[in-house]
């Protein structure tokens, strides 16, 4: 058994400005820490290929798609919004971001390897069906979902995010579909400031207080998410994973470790193995101490492994 890592260069082509924290040097930094974590017998590296539209409208409406590729540029970067903008490679690089959470699903469903990372960016769960935002352009995940439920015609998907800021584009786009169970922590009264007030019944949102630290994380999410999770009983989870909320990232005001993504990780393992034979998507979300980033993607990795 491996973990498949699916990644690409056009990943490192989405080039924002020196100051942007969501830079190229985060696969970098996780690439430099799987090969110093002796992991390498337990990964198969796989190149992403491109998201195709008909993928993209699962999730987004054909107006997003179009007007997100109409603003490329020829040079330099344009911005869409005070957070997020795009460069002449970003069109590349989001389309194979997209593309790696599509492999991945097919791999996990058609292969033995039962796990798979994506290490790509620009990351996506706060891009909404119809909006950019936040460093995210499409949905990688929700993509992922809609693939796995209409062409490998699975019934129950789950979706787990624990990136420090709420999974609103993701919330956005899934809420009220029941195929679909949506579990996000989040630090409230944080960016994007949403995800307090219960929008649908296949959404568990836990929000916590800045400063919260590991022991009580870990219990909050055991409170909300396991039995929800259990009665799911979903036929493939997939991970927004985000790391920004380690101690080290100055992203956010959460106080976790790497032991904290390695708990999370092992008990979605053990969900996974109960309900869907070990299959499990996770996909990069935020991390941007770049040293804190691939301490935590190794500490991940060997608990979903």
């Amino acid at each position: 058994m491996s973990i498949v890592v699916f990644s690409h260069p056009d990943c490192l082509d989405h080039i924002p400005n020196e100051q942007h924290p969501e830079c190229p040097a985060r696969i970098t930094a996780i690439n430099d820490q799987l090969i110093r974590s002796g992991m390498d017998f337990v990964l198969v590296k796989k190149e992403a290929t491109e998201a195709p539209l008909e993928a993209l409208y699962k999730a987004h409406t054909s107006a997003h798609v179009e007007a997100i590729f109409a603003q490329i540029p020829e040079y330099d970067h344009e911005w869409i919004d005070p957070d997020t903008l795009v460069t002449p490679g970003s069109k590349a690089a989001a389309l194979k971001a997209a593309g790696a959470a599509i492999n991945a699903v097919d791999d996990v469903m058609t292969t033995l390897n039962k796990q798979a990372f994506c290490a790509v960016r620009p990351p996506g769960h706060h891009a909404t069906r119809d909006k950019a935002m936040g460093f995210c352009l499409f949905n990688n995940v929700a993509i992922a979902a809609y693939h796995a439920l209409e062409i490998h015609e699975l019934e129950r998907v789950a979706i787990v995010d624990f990136d420090v800021h709420h999974g609103n584009g993701t919330e956005d786009i899934v809420q009220g579909d029941e195929r679909i169970l949506f579990c996000s922590s989040f630090q409230q009264a944080f960016y994007p400031f949403t995800g307090e007030d219960i929008s649908a019944s296949n959404v568990r949102n836990v929000p916590l207080p800045s400063g919260c630290k590991g022991p009580q994380w870990q219990e909050a999410v055991s409170e909300h998410w396991f039995s929800a999770l259990d009665e799911f009983a979903p036929q493939l989870i997939l991970i927004s994973a985000g790391f920004d909320g380690h101690a080290e990232d100055d992203m956010s005001q959460f106080l976790l470790k790497e032991e904290d993504y390695h708990w999370i990780s092992l008990q979605l393992k053990e969900i996974a193995d109960k309900h869907c034979d070990g299959r499990i998507v996770s996909c990069l979300e935020g991390g941007y101490n770049l040293s804190a980033l691939g301490r935590s993607v190794v500490a991940h990795l060997k608990g979903i492994l």
